[in-house]
């Protein structure tokens, strides 16, 4: 058992949108990832996801409204609902997610990561 720094890790992530696992509990994975621009549109058959901000804010689009996520909230995107986070500055955000939970989701191009790095 260990103790993370968020600094550190989020120091060693350089690509926008590329998320890394930074831990694990009861098959869900803890990534870090930094947010810049307009990700895509995409939704989650099976796996719900918890986006916690640590440093910034974003904006969460759904097709029916948006809500923007400040620092120390976060925003929980039930399975099947589209969403599409995005960014005007840079954001270091927090993701707890089912460890088979798709970057991309239901889309697959060249954002989409099946491999995940460990920091």
């Amino acid at each position: 058992m260990n103790t993370i720094n968020l600094k550190e890790k989020f120091n060693l992530i350089s690509e926008h949108y590329k998320p890394c696992i930074i831990g694990e509990v009861n098959n869900c994975l803890v990534k870090a990832v930094k947010f810049k621009g307009e990700f895509l549109w995409h939704h989650h058959d099976s796996e719900d996801e918890l986006f916690l901000v640590v440093k910034g804010s974003f904006r969460m689009k759904f097709r029916d409204r948006e809500r923007v996520v400040r620092e120390g909230e976060f925003i929980v995107v039930p399975h099947g609902v589209e969403h599409c986070p995005v960014a005007d500055e840079e954001v270091h955000v927090i993701l707890i997610e089912p460890n088979s939970t798709l970057n991309t989701g239901n889309v697959t191009n060249e954002r989409t990561i099946a491999q995940l790095e460990r920091i």
